[in-house]
């Protein structure tokens, strides 16, 4: 049985796994790699057995998103870690062992990530995950190297493997028993935001979320679902809120939730404005979605384990240190 499988999550995807999956059995230097097929009707599965005979494929027959595909598939693979990979991703020489090797050493530690470069402009950071992933006082996400949408040159200002509050999903290490104790994704989420929830459970469970700058991949980005796609508005909205609400502390949550409700509302005009009507729609759909979900959101809140254990996350606003203060840098918000 293999230490580590990297396991890649397709739904019609051939072009991507055509154009990068080769780097992918290229550098992985033997380890089992997976891809899980979501009821692809593109010839995915074609060129799989036909192109990469090395590969092991789990086929299912409809699309269960991001977040089912993977928690079906964990419970079949039984590596002690797995590597959640998208498939736009083109990874580099000697990609795995340093990440290996730190989850070897620290049994407390449940996720990590690689320094994420853009596959379009590789001296740059990539949006989905930089250098590690940060979360501020109203959950509003952020990372090492991207702060809403400046993103920076990699100039090795965030080389240092260090806790972090969240690891990207576009290339997620986990220890899998770790990942099965937290009850994997959350399946209501259906793609985006999904893994900065889930390392927020692993923070409260007592496990620690690292970023690992020795290893470096790069990603396309916008694979599944381009950004300038209203769903992904949406997405990103609704699943905000829902992370806030399944997580945060009682006593917080009070006084944090009526500011985040009235600072996304504002972001309806803002979105409207720069991005056009459907995205400012798309937020206002999300927040009665979310409304709805409520007492679900509760049910999930209430089964969850807490711990006193510190994490790394941000004590600020990182929308006034950005707009207000104009600190447009991870290295000026968070030195």
């Amino acid at each position: 049985m293999s230490k580590i499988a990297v396991a890649l999550l397709n739904y019609n995807g051939k072009t991507h796994l055509k154009n990068y999956l080769p780097s992918v059995v290229q550098f992985s230097n033997d380890h089992e790699i997976i891809v899980i097929d979501n009821g692809s009707t593109d010839g995915s599965v074609e060129l799989l057995k036909s192109d990469f005979p090395s590969v092991r494929i789990i086929t299912y027959s409809e699309n269960y998103g991001f977040c089912g595909g993977y928690n079906k598939a964990l419970k079949e693979i039984t590596s002690e870690f797995v590597v959640l990979l998208n498939t736009d991703v083109q990874v580099s020489e000697g990609w795995i062992e340093p990440i290996l090797k730190l989850m070897e050493s620290d049994t407390n530690l449940a996720a990590v990530q690689p320094k994420i470069l853009d596959l379009k402009k590789k001296t740059h950071f990539e949006y989905a995950g930089a250098s590690g992933g940060y979360l501020d006082i109203l959950g509003y996400p952020f990372c090492r190297g991207r702060v809403f949408h400046t993103i920076e040159e990699d100039q090795n200002q965030y080389q240092k493997t260090q806790d972090v509050f969240w690891a990207s999903g576009a290339s997620l290490f986990v220890r899998r028993s770790a990942y099965l104790e937290a009850g994997g994704l959350d399946e209501d989420f259906f793609a985006h935001m999904e893994e900065i929830d889930l390392c927020w459970r692993f923070w409260n469970l007592g496990y620690a979320v690292k970023v690992c700058p020795e290893s470096v991949i790069y990603h396309l980005g916008g694979g599944t679902l381009d950004k300038s796609s209203p769903k992904k508005t949406y997405l990103n909205f609704r699943n905000g809120l829902n992370i806030l609400l399944k997580n945060e502390k009682t006593a917080d949550l009070f006084w944090k939730f009526p500011i985040r409700l009235a600072l996304d509302w504002l972001a309806i005009a803002q979105f409207s404005i720069l991005s056009g009507l459907p995205h400012g729609i798309a937020i206002i759909k999300a927040h009665f979605h979310f409304m709805r979900s409520i007492p679900c959101q509760m049910r999930k809140r209430k089964s969850a384990p807490r711990t006193s254990k510190n994490n790394p996350r941000y004590k600020g606003l990182v929308i006034w240190d950005y707009f207000i203060r104009q600190k447009k840098t991870y290295g000026k918000i968070n030195p």
